[in-house]
């Protein structure tokens, strides 16, 4: 293959997986137009149309989604051994791409990176907020974090946080004219600010779990949100019920801000973990970073 078409499938799995020439352009470093122009060559070259493209948006056709899975694992491997050979260099170097949920990038991924980006400044580390159950080797991730019951069985997964417990929350003013819910059933009359997220489908129920008991309820109330801090900033206004990590919440249970409901209906489960691909050669950026992460216990 000629260094040209190598170049130019490069740059169309950029594209391909970017779903944009604005952001495909920036992480080449090439104008927008001598992108588009590399790409229109290597359709006419292929005979096939290989994206579709509007004002809005870009797309792979199916000849397009074919190509990029066959031509995306190659080059991934090929950059994977060309990040390997900073092994070779006196530093580690490199850059690390992770998807996360927002609570972990907040509260365990950020902490972790304060401590350990400053020893280590050749390495850089990119930190995708995404609620959704990505597809890391398709989407050219090097990893991914999410809770440990979310993990595929076919990754390498590191567990990098403790157990968790959720908190149900409302602020005194909420409860000042209403009931205290004693079982998650009592929710039903509640105001409830519930949660959106892509990897369910829709509204998020809420789960509750004692004694081996196991209930999911889908409440109902006037805020729909999808993410932690307007879940909890609403609560503190006393709009509503909130259902949320309890480590986002203690703080102002302590200071009398919010009460905490239904507590022995909220058991620990498994924490976070790391998870990467089998087959990924470990760089060793990738391996420290790793490392930093890893749940040592309490």
């Amino acid at each position: 293959m000629s260094s040209e078409n190598f170049n130019n499938l490069a740059a169309f799995a950029v594209v391909a997986r970017e779903r944009s020439f604005t952001r495909a352009a920036a992480k080449l470093g090439v104008s927008q137009s001598a992108l588009s122009q590399t790409i229109k060559g290597l359709e006419a070259r292929l005979g096939l149309r290989l994206l579709t493209r509007n004002t809005r948006s870009v797309a792979p056709t199916e000849a397009g989604e074919r190509l990029l899975r066959s031509v995306a694992p190659r080059f991934e491997e090929i950059e994977q051994e060309i990040a390997a050979l900073s092994a070779l260099r006196e530093k580690p170097a490199g850059t690390i791409r992770i998807t996360a949920g927002e609570h972990c990038a907040i509260s365990l991924l950020q902490p972790a990176l304060a401590t350990f980006l400053p020893d280590y400044p050749d390495i850089q580390v990119e930190v995708i907020v995404d609620y959704g159950l990505t597809d890391i080797v398709a989407e050219g991730y090097d990893a991914g974090i999410r809770l440990g019951e979310q993990v595929a069985r076919d990754m390498i997964s590191v567990r990098i946080g403790p157990e968790m417990r959720m908190a149900v929350v409302g602020s005194p003013a909420y409860f000042a004219n209403r009931p205290r819910p004693e079982t998650p059933q009592d929710l039903t009359p509640h105001n409830c600010i519930n949660i959106r997220l892509p990897t369910y489908g829709g509204l998020f129920p809420w789960e509750f779990d004692k004694d081996g008991r196991e209930l999911k309820v889908r409440v109902e109330g006037q805020l729909v949100f999808n993410n932690i801090a307007l879940r909890l900033n609403s609560a503190l206004a006393g709009l509503g019920l909130a259902y949320m990590p309890e480590d986002h919440a203690l703080e102002h249970i302590a200071g009398g801000r919010l009460i905490r409901v239904l507590e022995d209906w909220c058991g620990p489960f498994p924490g976070y973990h790391l998870y990467y691909p089998s087959r990924r050669h470990s760089s060793p950026a990738f391996s420290l970073l790793v490392d930093a992460l890893r749940y040592r216990g309490p």
